[in-house]
């Protein structure tokens, strides 16, 4: 057994069994998740655990009916068909045992601050904030969520897809916290006997650079 096979063994799971996640197991990889590195110790995650079986066919809905309107925006029918296809993917969190929900807060940039008190032109400072630290950490955050998951026989996705319809969602759970919105959906759940396999990674070579010299 490789010492990284919790890591291998990781993939989105869209398909899941009936049954519920005890309270106890989430708990154990949202503490994961908190772990993760985040810029200038921001932790700026806060996450929603949606067990209500009602709220979340809400959510589906809100979600079918942003998509269906940006559909009918596009230029032409195969545009539009190319952009409905992915809808099933972004509802699989109505077939799973719950949904969590990211929330994240705006990233306190001090760099930025001093610059613009200091007048610095705005390419400037585009630049200083294209790392977008915020969502770095995040994603950081939902990695450890998903691997923690994983490692405990759960199956997970991660989904920024449904945002199209965050104001929505967030009207539908009623849930409000100053700062702070929606970013991600996890889905998770106690995955089916039988998922696809996780898809072909792009090889080393392709995607890894050493300088040496």
């Amino acid at each position: 057994m490789s010492e990284l096979d919790f890591i291998y063994k990781r993939k989105s799971i869209r398909d899941y069994k009936e049954g519920e996640v005890p309270k106890e197991d989430i708990l154990k990889m949202l503490e994961a998740a908190t772990l993760a590195p985040s810029p200038k110790h921001q932790q700026n995650w806060h996450f929603v655990v949606v067990q209500n079986g009602e709220i979340v066919s809400k959510m589906a809905e809100a979600v079918t009916k942003s998509h269906e309107y940006i559909a009918s925006l596009a230029r032409n029918e195969e545009e539009r068909a190319q952009f409905m296809k992915v809808l099933p993917y972004y509802l699989n969190f109505q077939r799973s045992s719950c949904a969590v929900i990211v929330y994240a807060k705006e990233y306190d940039m001090i760099e930025e601050k001093i610059l613009r008190a200091n007048g610095v032109d705005e390419a400037i400072i585009d630049v200083i904030k294209s790392p977008q630290a915020g969502a770095q950490g995040i994603g950081a955050a939902v990695e450890n969520f998903l691997l923690a998951a994983a490692n405990m026989g759960y199956g997970a996705c991660y989904m920024t897809g449904p945002a199209h319809a965050k104001t929505e969602i967030e009207q539908i759970i009623g849930f409000e916290k100053p700062g702070y919105s929606l970013m991600a959906i996890i889905s998770l759940g106690i995955p089916a006997d039988e998922t696809p396999r996780q898809p072909r990674r792009k090889p080393l070579e392709e995607v890894v650079t050493f300088i040496t010299e």
